[in-house]
């Protein structure tokens, strides 16, 4: 089991500037719907791949609700597939249409101590941390998902409950690291 310290649940909102592939730049305290979902993602991870679709579908089924802002935090100068425009190219061919943001220093991945991708941080309306794991149960193959966890959280947030689970541990790749930027994460 990795060790490495989460950032705690009801932690409020780590704010940041990151720039878009195309020039623009977001902050994440701009965004006024009543929940705000930031998900660690990338272009190249089977695990993104396999949930991508469901995150789609979630930003457009809550839109005006929930919103959601994707980063990319990985090492592209070794992994290509997660450049700049490979960020391009993947939001056109998965019909991403809300913010998906580059992490090119990774500091913003290591504030939120993300690992994996992908790896959502659900936020309520005080941009507090209310949510923080998982997409599903089975983010490599869609077809065979038991537990909609993020979506599960959404609805119970939005009518004001508490999600059934709270933390659900992040399914995916891990963060492609640049060489001496890896968090000391332990084995135990």
């Amino acid at each position: 089991m990795l060790q490495y310290p989460e950032l705690p649940l009801e932690s409020p909102l780590i704010d940041a500037e990151l720039p878009d592939p195309r020039g623009g730049r977001y902050r994440l305290s701009q965004f006024q719907e009543p929940l705000l979902a930031v998900v660690f993602m990338c272009n190249h991870c089977p695990y993104v791949k396999g949930s991508i679709r469901e995150l789609v579908d979630l930003a457009e089924a809550y839109r005006g609700q929930v919103a959601f802002v994707g980063i990319n935090p990985n090492d592209y100068a070794r992994y290509p597939e997660d450049s700049p425009e490979g960020m391009v190219a993947f939001a056109k061919e998965h019909g991403i249409f809300f913010p998906y943001l580059l992490d090119e220093t990774q500091e913003v991945a290591k504030a939120y101590r993300a690992l994996r991708t992908p790896e959502v941080f659900l936020f309520d309306e005080r941009r507090l941390l209310r949510y923080h794991g998982r997409v599903n149960d089975n983010p490599k193959f869609p077809d065979q998902v038991q537990s909609h966890d993020l979506k599960a959280a959404i609805e119970a947030l939005l009518r004001g409950e508490e999600p059934p689970l709270k933390e659900a541990p992040a399914i995916g790749c891990t963060i492609k690291w640049r060489p001496g930027n890896e968090p000391e994460v332990k084995i135990g």
